[in-house]
């Protein structure tokens, strides 16, 4: 299966949203390689960056599903790297 290592770009400005975030997640727990959560208390905010190495209809599900819901954007970069795994 050829997999691609990406960067998920997450700002979470409805905290309500934060349950069902971290339940995509786990369930694409499988791809990711790292997360990391900053919360901006002076915004109100919280930035979350999650890189993944995963194939390429993953990268997209786990994208659209985290699009999906409210008070939460998302957009996803991509590296040249392909491999199989």
């Amino acid at each position: 299966m050829e997999t691609r290592i990406a960067v998920i770009g997450i700002i979470v400005e409805d905290m309500d949203s934060v349950a069902e975030l971290n339940e995509i997640l786990h369930d694409y727990s499988q791809y990711v390689i790292g997360r990391m959560g900053i919360p901006y208390l002076k915004r109100g905010i919280n930035i979350i960056s999650v890189a993944v190495d995963a194939p390429q209809d993953a990268i997209s599900a786990l994208s659209g599903s985290i699009g999906r819901l409210t008070g939460i954007s998302v957009k996803t970069a991509y590296s040249n790297v392909v491999s199989e795994s």
